[in-house]
């Protein structure tokens, strides 16, 4: 309000888009909003939509000419927010016309994604202070709900801060349980954590095959389930989300593709299925419980493997620069681009069929295209829904002669033109599924219609859209010219590197859990939480448990000296705190190479 650049440092449902929201309305002018989501983006302008506030998103997409026009909204028309992804800021027919916009604040959502040092580093942000230079007296306010204190500093050096302020609120969650639990058995123990604890939950799996097989699990044991990812339909997407929300769906087994803008604050469980690979993932997501301030649960299931799998993926992660470039080649032939060409408009990317065509590994090739989108290369959305839209192209007499002539097409045109405002002089969106409870007619006979139509010129036709988005954001390189900077993705390496050290010691600290998390964000607090798993086994122990806990080396060995034995029957007889000393003991000795395991079955290295 005051007119100065602000880092606002909220945690996850902290009301981080209120923060630019209500300046920008008490203000004259345009906000531009900057967000990487495009989901995000969609949301949060459908809800100011339905607040009746005028909001517009641009994200790839959108046809040019949509684009033009939401734009002209924008110059002549009453939008009060302008939401944008950062690739598509730069491109030269935005620029143009951004400079037409009266701007009064520039909001950075997710702004740890301009730091080398944060976890989701996005090369189109460092552009963002560009914009400085076009509007110098407007004020920045970054937002973000995951930022250590080298990344807080970096994002105002490079949004170019003057005059800054710095809004932090606590990292810690006083009515958040967190909860690591070491089992073998994972679908049984989830089962136990459902049965003894009530209310809406979400599980984060990372596969979208085991969302579907555990949602099924549980749903076999008499506990509403139901699984979501980015591979559904947007309708699929809508109709499960909104289940849940009403709560007549208890449980989402989802991968990380849910979760990011719902507004659900009675959520009292969120479990990991695996072991994320950052802090920062695991904090937004553990967040999504409680937000309502009543007692809820955060609970990650581990076992020994994890971590060996966890090393796997971080493998796979980060190729080596020459499967990268391979890729690149690839994927430019796969578009059919020439070197040296460019491409306006982003196009329909199927990850599956490109991988198949050059016999790529799917999550190789993923990961490579993630690190073309991070070094600028390329612009890569999650699925994108994009309605269907048509628009007639002969005059009204044309049509009318039509319609009488070809009486078969006369009842969709006459439902078109009464229901659709504007078709002669513009694409309009038609929702395809109304159109064929109106004339009784399956979806599929209804797109046949449009086609044919479209064919015979009477109108143009453009099916709905809801496939990921991909373009080259740079002119094609060559064998020669293609680059990636060695020395930054030395670093970024061995920066996610760390942060997979910092999870893992999340994970095996027997001090307080909540200490430890907003330990790495930079907040040191003097007291335990009282409430995570370590803090109430320490409230538990007498000393009678000390002394069976001071016991189990013994009994380890013995019990491994007379047989060898798999970790769930060694651990059946123990409960509570011990079982879980137990099972950390286990761990430690796996680890130090004192056991090994074969088959299942623990033996003592002799």
């Amino acid at each position: 309000m005051e007119g100065k650049d602000t880092l606002a440092l909220l945690p996850t449902g902290g009301g981080k888009s209120v923060c630019y929201q209500v300046p920008a309305l008490c203000k004259e002018g345009i906000c531009l909003v900057i967000s990487p989501l495009i989901a995000l983006m969609k949301d949060q302008v459908q809800q100011l939509v339905k607040r009746n506030i005028s909001a517009v998103a641009l994200y790839s997409g959108l046809r040019q000419n949509e684009m033009d026009r939401l734009l002209d909204n924008c110059t002549y028309g009453q939008v009060k927010f302008l939401y944008i992804s950062p690739e598509r800021l730069f491109t030269e027919q935005f620029l143009i016309r951004l400079l037409q916009l009266p701007l009064t604040l520039i909001a950075v959502d997710e702004a740890h994604c301009i730091s080398q040092w944060g976890y989701d580093f996005r090369p189109a942000y460092l552009k963002i202070a560009d914009i400085r230079t076009h509007f110098p007296k407007v004020p920045i306010l970054a937002l973000t709900a995951t930022a250590t204190p080298e990344v807080a500093q970096d994002i105002q050096h490079k949004l170019d801060f003057k005059n800054s302020e710095v809004f932090k609120d606590s990292f810690t969650r006083d009515n958040l349980s967190l909860v690591v639990r070491k089992t073998e058995d994972k679908e049984r123990e989830c089962l136990k954590i459902l049965q003894k604890l009530n209310g809406s939950a979400i599980i984060y799996v990372r596969n979208r095959k085991k969302t579907k097989d555990l949602a099924a699990f549980i749903t076999s044991n008499r506990i509403s389930a139901d699984f979501y990812h980015a591979g559904l339909s947007m309708e699929e997407r809508s109709t499960k989300q909104d289940l849940w929300i009403q709560n007549k769906i208890r449980v989402m087994v989802t991968t990380n593709a849910f979760g990011m803008g719902i507004d659900k604050p009675d959520v009292r469980l969120v479990i990991h299925w695996e072991l994320p690979d950052n802090p920062e993932a695991y904090y937004q997501e553990a967040g999504r419980a409680g937000r309502d301030g009543l007692k809820s649960f955060a609970v990650l299931l581990f076992q020994p493997n994890d971590k060996n799998n966890l090393e796997k993926i971080f493998a796979l992660t980060y190729p080596e620069i020459n499967v990268i470039k391979k890729v690149y080649q690839a994927l430019a032939n796969y578009f059919q681009l020439a070197a040296g060409s460019s491409q306006e408009e982003s196009l329909d990317f199927d990850i599956i069929h490109f991988s198949g065509v050059y016999k790529f590994d799917s999550l190789i090739t993923f990961n490579c295209l993630s690190i073309l989108a991070r070094e600028g290369w390329i612009y890569l959305s999650e699925s994108v829904y994009v309605p269907a839209s048509f628009k007639i192209l002969v005059n009204r007499e044309q049509l009318y002669d039509f319609q009488l002539k070809n009486p078969n097409l006369e009842p969709i045109l006459r439902i078109l033109l009464r229901t659709y405002q504007g078709a002669f002089q513009d694409y309009v969106y038609v929702h395809e599924r109304k159109l064929g409870d109106f004339l009784n007619m399956t979806i599929e006979k209804i797109k046949q219609q449009l086609q044919y139509l479209s064919k015979l010129q009477i109108l143009a036709y453009r099916p709905q859209k809801e496939k990921p988005q991909l373009q080259f954001t740079k002119e094609r390189a060559g064998q020669n010219d293609f680059y990636i900077d060695a020395d930054r993705y030395s670093f970024l390496k061995n920066r996610a590197k760390f942060r997979i050290e910092s999870q893992l010691k999340y994970v095996e600290t027997q001090h307080c859990r909540m200490n430890t998390l907003v330990e790495y964000f930079g907040e040191k607090r003097l007291n335990p939480c009282g409430i995570c798993d370590n803090c109430l086994s320490k409230k538990e122990k007498s000393p009678e448990i000390n002394a069976q806990i001071d016991q189990l080396d013994n009994i380890i060995i013995t019990r491994l000296t007379e047989n060898p034995l798999s970790i769930s029957v060694l651990s059946a007889s123990y409960h509570g705190v011990v079982r879980e000393a137990l099972l950390q003991k286990l761990h430690e000795w796996l680890d130090q190479g004192i056991i090994i395991e074969r088959e299942g079955l623990l033996f003592l290295n002799r």
